[in-house]
This record gives C-alpha cells, structure tokens and sequence, in this order.
C-alpha cells in the first residue's frame, strides 16, 4: 500500500464506527484514507460531501505500490517543465464523472480534472489502435485511409524530439501492438519497458489444456475464434495472484518505478500506454462488485471474438457493469501513479496528460465494442485532461474542438520546444491562454471504411470505401442531441450535403454518394 499516514483520533473514531463493514479493514481504511488525503479525493463529485455509508464502496487496493526509498525533486534543468503521458486505451469520455457520468466510479481522474483543463470536445482522428498511436507519436494525419502499420522511416517520433532537445524519455507500454515486429514505436526513447501478456500477446504458449474459456462465458456467446482468444488470455493470466499482479497495475508501477530511477535527470517525458480498460473485460472482483453483487459466471470474461449477432439483450447490462469496472479499476491503478507523483515534489514542474485513443459501443444500436459502422461519439469523444503546473490554469474547461492530431504539437509548446513544424495539428493551448477563439472549425475521424466530420453543431458519418452503410449515413443535430441518439439527415439534407463535402474535401478522395432521398 502507498506510504499510510499516522490516523489522527478523530479517523480512528470514525474507524471504529465503520469496524463491521465487509470491504474493510483497520490496515485496508487507513491506506485507503491516505491515498484518498494526498490528493483530496473525495469521489466523483469532489466538491460535495458524501454520505458516510459510501465510503464501504471505494476500491481498496490490496497490493503494494509503494516505492521503496522516496526521492526528492530537485527542480527542472533551465527551467524546462516534465511531461507525463498517460494513454488508457478504450477509455468512453462519457464514463467519466467530469463528463458528466453519475454511475461509474473515476474519483482520482475526476480530482485530477479538478486540477486541469479539461478539453470537453476533443476526437479521435485515426482508429483504432495502432493509426491512432502514429497521430500521437508523430504529429501527423494519417487519414484518409487510416492504415494499421508500422511508423515508417521517415517518421519523425515525439521522442526523438525531444531527445535532441536534452529530454530524457522513457516508454512503460502494456499495450502489446506497439511491439509488433518492426513496428518501432519505441524509436527516440532513452528506455522502454513492454509489460507483457494483455489480451492475444503470445506470451504464454501452455497448457493449454488446463483452460477452458468456456467456463468464463455463456454458451450462446461462444464461437472458436473467441475460445482462441480467451484461452491466450487465460493462460497469460494464470500466475496472477492479486491486484497488484494485475496489467494496469503492472504498468502504474513500473511508472512509479521509472520516475523514482530519473527523478534528477530533467527535463524529461514519460509515456505510459496502458491497455486497460480495452477488453478483456476483467477488473479484480471487488471492483466487480461495485456495479453487481453477482455476476453470471465466478470469473465473467468478455473480449474480442464475441460475435455481436449472438449478445442477447439481457447480456447487456451485465457487459457494461464488466467496463463500468473495468474503468474504476483503470481509474484507481492511475490514482496511485498520482499520488506517487505527488510525493516526489514533482506537480511544481510536471505537465500530466490522460487521455486515450478511442471509446466503445457498449449495446448502443445494437454494437458492442467499438464499431466502424456506427462511428459516433461512443467511438470518436475522447478525454483529455491536461495538468499544468501553473494552478491558474486549474478547473479550466475548453469547448473549442481538438483533434488527437493537435497533441504532439500542443505538447511540444508546453515544453518549449518550437523548432520542429513538420507536424498538421495545431496548438491547443492556445485555446486555453485565450490568443485565439478557434483551431477547427471541423475536425475528421477515420475507422476503416467509415469516416466522421463533427463541428460544434453537427456530427455527421458514413462509408467512405464501399457499399456497406453500417448505421449511416448518419447526421446528428448536437444542440438538440448532444448524446448523438437521432439520425435526423432526412429533415437536414442540405447540411448532410454540406458536411458530406467537407469530409470528401479534407480527405481528398472520392466517396459514394449517399442513398437517394437522404441527401
């Protein structure tokens, strides 16, 4: 557990009155009273003071992340800030209480919006995994087509950026794709770590035989692929003994650990890329429990595989509350990374960045898991909170749009580096200082062969490769329909028309046309 705190009387009394509560005990509420103090987090709506019956609710962490000797910050090099990345892959916008959520559980990311700006319209730009992580890590479009492939030679990496600029970089990734071979994401880093075994990695090879996914899932939701993919998981999984054992967790850690190792070596940036709460779907079952008190199966698995043709209705809510823990698990994982931040003197000098690729479909329209054929905000909306160390800043929300193209070079001018252009976002920051209004008037998303424009009004998809229209196409009026919930492109087919345009103008390709009578 994080370095507990010496209780005053007043928390021992209020210890013994809480003493008969099943999810905690004396050494479990004193932890979790410290790492609650460092950082005032008092829950998702950290302004209001919540019930004392509550308090038995909030996930108590059972391992120990406690680094073991506790540095010192000793100031920046020339006066250059840190940078802290933070990537949690899969990660909805609106399962977040600082946008809005009132069910999910985010009460360290939540505090951390406190303390930041909070970007409240930003979007994905190249989906999924890997085109969204060339964007991050090079600053560059990659639509129109959006490919799945390696960083190519001429790329020009953060990292490498920064290295030249006397930066030092390291890379704690448990998101397996980045290590492909020859993908070379970690190209630039002064040190990269691959936490291994989430999802498919082909970590373990055996015993196969003592896994039967089977017993993880409902029979009507089997198929072979699904059994393929859960059995790798299965066996990746099978030395897991606690939460701390857990991938999120693993990776926090290593975090901890790397920033503790280069604490006197600044400037520098750390990027941390963790898988979770992309699927499986499988959070330490206290978490579990904070959504169902039982669920189908002693250990519910649901990932990739899963034919959406055979999820019935009444999978659904059990689906959500496996992300709802999912995320509160991710979200708690990120806390203790906070708060060790906070205990090495770092906030005075560190900019931290949360933020992911993508969100999912979680039964809307009938899709599960994200979906190219329904490219709304449960895919596009992305989270983005940003810390700087200049509190002034602190519970600033910006609505202007952002693109996840805008990162790397947003990133860059917060730290001072203003020599490299080869990049086709725009600072962002500039949103927050108030030096200009707007930097899109659009912003465009690309998922396979479907692709999205969304301004501040309208939110507009369709197939840009093919026949199949999916859900589309699709045109959302967001003043009167800001969740996106009614295609309304036969009552606005002049603006489906337009934006249709748009989208066909800034990826310089021709798409097909729409169906006749819709615009």
């Amino acid at each position: 557990m994080l370095a507990e705190k010496k209780t005053s009387e007043g928390q021992k009394s209020h210890l013994a009155s809480n003493k008969d509560k099943k999810l905690l005990t004396r050494r479990d509420f004193i932890g979790t009273v410290a790492a609650v103090g460092a950082m005032g987090l008092a829950g998702c709506t950290a302004n209001k003071k919540q019930p004392e019956h509550q308090e038995s609710e909030m996930p108590i962490w059972s391992g120990s992340l406690t680094p073991a000797v506790k540095p010192v910050s000793k100031g920046p090099k020339k006066d250059k800030l840190n940078l802290i990345v933070i990537i949690a892959d899969t990660f909805r916008a609106d399962h977040l209480g600082c946008y809005g959520s009132t069910r999910v559980k985010t009460p360290y990311l939540d505090e951390l919006a406190r303390r930041s700006v909070l970007f409240a319209d930003a979007s994905a730009e190249g989906l999924p995994t890997i085109p969204c992580r060339r964007v991050y890590h090079t600053g560059k479009s990659v639509l129109p087509e959006a490919k799945w492939q390696p960083l190519a030679a001429g790329d020009v990496t953060f990292a490498e950026v920064l290295s030249k600029c006397g930066f030092t970089t390291g890379f704690i990734v448990d998101t397996y794709h980045y290590f492909k071979p020859d993908y070379n994401f970690h190209r630039g880093f002064d040190s990269w770590q691959w936490v291994r075994g989430q999802e498919t990695d082909r970590w373990k090879s055996g015993p196969k035989e003592n896994f039967d996914p089977r017993k993880h899932m409902p029979a009507h939701l089997w198929n072979e692929r699904y059994d393929q993919n859960m059995r790798q998981y299965l066996m990746n999984t099978q030395h897991r003994k606690g939460e701390e054992d857990y991938f999120c967790a693993t990776s926090c850690k290593a975090a901890m650990d790397w920033l503790e190792q280069n604490i006197n070596d600044k400037p520098f940036m750390l990027w941390i890329d963790m898988f979770d709460p992309h699927e499986p779907w499988d959070a330490p079952p206290r978490f579990q429990k904070m959504y169902r008190a039982e669920y189908p199966y002693r250990r519910y698995l649901f990932g990739y595989g899963v034919r959406n043709a055979d999820i019935r209705p009444d999978d659904l809510p059990v689906i959500r509350d496996l992300y709802a823990a999912e995320v509160t698990f991710s979200d708690y994982c990120i806390g203790q990374l906070l708060k060790s931040v906070e205990q090495m003197g770092l906030l005075d000098d560190t900019v931290i960045v949360f933020s992911t690729d993508h969100g999912t479909h979680l039964g809307e329209e009938g899709c599960v898991q994200k979906t190219p054929g329904l490219l709304n905000a449960c895919v596009t909306h992305i989270p983005l909170i940003v810390r700087h160390p200049d509190t002034k800043f602190a519970g600033k929300r910006v609505d202007g749009l952002v693109s996840a193209v805008d990162f790397m070079p947003t990133f860059l001018a917060l730290l001072g580096v203003e020599d490299h252009k080869n990049m086709d976002g725009r600072n962002m920051w500039k949103l927050v200082t108030g030096e200009v209004p707007v930097i899109n008037d659009n912003v465009y998303t690309v998922f396979q062969r479907f692709g999205a424009v969304h301004n501040s009004d309208w939110h507009y998809f369709q197939n840009i490769a093919g026949k199949d229209h999916g859900k589309g196409p699709c045109l959302y009026n967001l003043r009167n329909d800001p969740k996106q919930t009614k295609n309304v492109i036969k009552e606005f087919p002049d603006m489906a028309r337009s934006l249709r345009r748009a989208l066909q103008d800034h990826l310089k390709i021709e798409i097909p046309a729409v169906e006749s009578g819709q615009a």
